[in-house]
């Protein structure tokens, strides 16, 4: 009896071993700051750019221009005095012939048969002057953003993606890293949570033909195969808009775009 008592004593402490562990369940592992590998691995062919053409165009703005709230920067003295003046939100801004500038431009549908190559030069993010420049930008997928701060405050960089991993860095003054996200994803706001005025935001595309418009409202997409294309244009207070447009052997096309304040 006293053995019998010994043998049932001895299974019942190595049942209950596992589940005081843990059950063997693998140990959770700390979220990284860079996003996981792309799961977008491209399956197509690179294109053939002997007969490509172009697309080219404006983004109008129509209506009054909004005024833009004003930044106070009283609080960081050294990046107040970077600015011979006001500083303004850069939601709005209306070139003087018109146009938005700021709108994200770029081929959302028609180019899923190929492939492209990831640029190695990075795409630099500044911060400067407590701001963000560019406020608005564009990468390739898996493109490397070097980020830099020129400022002598610390800065907080704080991506809010949906279709990438999240990730919220400090950085101090003359620092500089490297991000990248490896899916597509238009558009991805950027804050800064130390100073809430700080805005960017970045386009992540599977391919190159992107482009934001600047101070006279236009884009231009070269080299681009014949084919039919949805092109997108996005603005972070207006939102989106689509065309279609084909594209001929060697062909150049013009549209426009516009929105209303």
């Amino acid at each position: 009896m006293l053995h019998h008592k010994f043998h049932l004593g001895l299974v019942l402490f190595l049942v209950s071993v596992p589940l005081a562990c843990g059950g063997g369940a693998p140990p959770t592992e700390e979220a990284s700051d860079q996003a996981p590998p792309t799961e977008e691995a491209s399956q197509g062919v690179a294109p053939d750019l002997s007969q490509a053409g172009a697309v080219s165009g404006k983004v109008n703005f129509q209506g009054e221009a909004p005024q833009m709230a004003r930044i106070r920067m009283g609080a960081e003295p050294d990046c107040e005095a970077k600015h011979d003046g006001p500083v303004y939100s850069q939601e709005v801004i209306v070139n003087d012939n018109g146009t938005l500038k700021n709108a994200f431009v770029w081929v959302k549908e028609g180019l899923e048969q190929y492939s492209f190559e990831t640029p190695s030069e990075p795409v630099t993010l500044a911060q400067d002057g407590c701001r963000y420049l560019p406020h608005v930008f564009g990468v390739q997928r898996g493109q490397e953003i070097k980020i830099t701060n020129g400022d002598p405050t610390t800065h907080n960089i704080h991506p809010l993606p949906q279709q990438n991993r999240e990730w919220n860095i400090s950085q101090s003054s003359g620092q500089e890293m490297t991000r990248s996200f490896p899916r597509q994803e238009v558009m991805i706001p950027v804050k800064c949570n130390i100073h809430p005025w700080m805005k960017a935001y970045v386009g992540v595309v599977s391919h190159p033909y992107f482009a934001v418009t600047g101070e006279d409202g236009s884009f231009e997409l070269k080299n681009l195969p014949p084919g039919d294309y949805t092109l997108q244009v996005w603005h972070e207070k207006y939102g989106t808009q689509e065309q279609q447009v084909t594209v001929a052997p060697q062909e150049s096309q013009e549209i426009e775009f516009s929105f209303e304040g």
